[in-house]
């Protein structure tokens, strides 16, 4: 047996080290995002944690402690002399300003609805069986929602339609868009508000989610243009839209290459089908050592490759699939052009034309 080297052993322990801090700090932070202690410290200033407790009504010995841990996390400000926690302004994107780009409550969200989900999925490493949509986790679609929402509010209206080729002008004057797979729709929403002359529908085939986003389109008074409606890519009777919209699903169906062909036969011979998927190189190797892609190969072992193998066909495409790969679904289903017309550093847009 090859003797282990220090050298390479002490720095595999200390980055364990650090992914495990960050792994305990998924609880922690879950608490202080709800129970308003990052954003107290934020919006009414520093403070120790014996009076940070008497703001919020909580027992101090609780808020030393998680204080003292987000500060150890580096998620918070620590002033020794003083005693006293604070929220950088780099910090307040990250814990406290919901549609900051960086906004990150979903993610720690979403760890803890994949370890929630995890006896389910390692059934299917024995089975091969997928996990449907919605039951590996009490609000697993939720959580992907509030992962999801902050580069949708940074990102559709002001970089990702304008970059479809006319695309903007059509929607201006009056089109007709489907945004599907539209989870709890989010993502529906914020086109409706931005170009109120058109019409929107979303479907998703999970109903729980479209019940949310039903009562999402009443509490923002644009359920007179906008509706959420259950139902698979496959089985959308409507037809003649002018611009299809798929967020960060395509590659979590069960039959992809179906859903695409059946999309181009809705889609106006004109329109346009916009696909965003979570960038990814287009071999396994551009993508290891990439801590984007990194989070995404978790989530897509916990998430997306047992949605896809819940399915009927279940080609379970995964998270990292690649602009290769989804060009080659997307072609096969008879779409004449795939480019990539933008990108981010969690996302790649790319534009299909009948």
């Amino acid at each position: 047996m090859t003797q282990p080297n220090p050298d390479i052993l002490n720095l595999l322990v200390g980055k364990m080290l650090g992914d495990l801090g960050g792994a305990f700090s998924v609880p922690t932070v879950r608490i202080g995002i709800r129970l308003g202690l990052f954003d107290s410290l934020h919006s009414q200033g520093p403070a120790t944690s014996d009076e940070l407790a008497t703001r919020l009504g909580f027992a101090e010995r609780y808020v030393r402690e998680w204080a003292l841990a987000q500060a150890a996390n580096g998620y918070l400000q620590f002033d020794s002399a003083a005693q006293r926690f604070s929220v950088s302004p780099e910090q307040a994107m990250v814990f406290v300003m919901k549609d900051s780009p960086l906004y990150l409550e979903g993610a720690f969200e979403l760890a803890a609805a994949m370890i929630e989900g995890e006896q389910k999925v390692e059934r299917g490493f024995r089975t091969g069986e997928g996990v449907a949509w919605g039951e590996s986790a009490g609000c697993l679609f939720c959580a992907v929602g509030a992962f999801f929402r902050p580069g949708y509010v940074n990102s559709v209206v002001q970089a990702w339609l304008p970059a479809l080729e006319d695309m903007v002008p059509r929607l201006e004057a009056g089109a007709k868009v489907a945004d599907v797979g539209c989870g709890v729709g989010f993502s529906t929403l914020l086109m409706a508000e931005a170009f109120p002359k058109s019409r929107f529908v979303g479907y998703d085939f999970h109903a729980p989610s479209i019940e949310e986003a039903n009562a999402h389109a009443v509490a923002h008074g644009l359920s007179d243009r906008v509706r959420f409606e259950t139902a698979a890519a496959k089985e959308i009777a409507e037809v003649d839209f002018d611009l299809i919209t798929m967020f960060d699903c395509l590659h979590d169906m069960g039959d992809p290459r179906g859903c695409a062909e059946h999309l181009r036969k809705i889609l106006k011979k004109d329109g346009a089908w916009m696909i965003v998927e979570p960038i990814a190189g287009n071999n396994h190797a551009e993508n290891i050592g990439n801590p984007v892609s990194r989070l995404y190969y978790n989530a897509s072992t916990m998430v997306c490759v047992p949605t896809s193998l819940a399915q009927e066909v279940g080609e379970a495409l995964g998270a990292q699939a690649g602009q290769e790969k989804l060009s080659q679904v997307i072609t096969s289903a008879g779409f004449g052009s795939v480019r990539r017309v933008t990108e981010g550093p969690f996302n790649m847009v790319l534009e299909a034309r009948p």
